[in-house]
């Protein structure tokens, strides 16, 4: 399940979009109300999470244009806890509002509470065609008969390739995803991560690759469909 993140504290942003990582959710973000609206537009996430102060517009304003277009959760994001800003956000279309600071803890819980009142899924599980993954488990099953146990950083890795199945992912995105802001990832240890997920995968030889490398961009997860 893919959420957006929006938040223009880059520090916050790494701590809460790497707590949503482990636990199981691919994470987009957004640093002010135009990369925020632009990602929301392209990565079309399952579920908002937006800071109230942006740069380029607020995040009411955001949360406003999101609601516009569709009808996923919105949870708001902030420092501040004026009843006149909660009825704001809700009046605007938001189902949830979480004041800063908060624990990783219950933000992961109030997303997953806000997803089961929506009539979502907080299943974590990921499927495209033959090829499902378990972040829970770090199981990865390949139809008919496949079933592959994959370390912390192969699940993390594996989950935003299958999120955009048959797309090529830019290596600094996989980077942010697998290691996270502060995790310390570079380009030759994303190398040797591809390389032993490959070898599990039995990856190799003079078929086409299910991992492929994308010159100048970063990989591609091939799934026939």
């Amino acid at each position: 399940m893919k959420l957006l993140l929006v938040d223009d504290d880059a520090d916050l942003r790494a701590v809460t979009g790497f707590a949503l990582r482990q636990a199981g959710f691919v994470v987009v973000e957004g640093i002010s109300y135009g990369t925020g609206l632009a990602t929301f537009t392209q990565e079309q996430p399952q579920l908002a999470l937006l800071d109230i102060n942006l740069p380029g517009g607020s995040g009411f304003d955001l949360c406003a244009e999101i609601r516009r277009r569709s009808s996923i959760p919105i949870m708001m994001l902030t420092v501040r806890g004026e009843e006149d800003d909660v009825v704001r956000a809700l009046e605007l279309g938001a189902d949830d509002y979480l004041t800063k600071p908060f624990s990783p803890r219950t933000l992961v819980a109030r997303v997953r509470a806000l997803l089961r009142r929506a009539g979502g899924t907080v299943d974590s599980r990921t499927r495209v065609g033959r090829i499902q993954l378990d972040p829970e488990s770090l199981e990865l099953r390949i139809e008919p008969d496949v079933t592959l146990r994959l370390t912390r950083l192969e699940m993390r890795l594996m989950q935003l390739l299958l999120a955009n199945a048959d797309q090529p992912v830019q290596t600094d995105r996989l980077l942010m995803h697998v290691w996270g802001h502060k995790g310390g990832g570079d380009r030759q240890l994303l190398k040797q991560l591809v390389h032993r997920l490959r070898q599990k995968l039995g990856d190799d030889g003079d078929a086409p690759r299910l991992i492929e490398t994308v010159s100048g961009v970063g990989y591609r997860l091939r799934t026939g469909e």
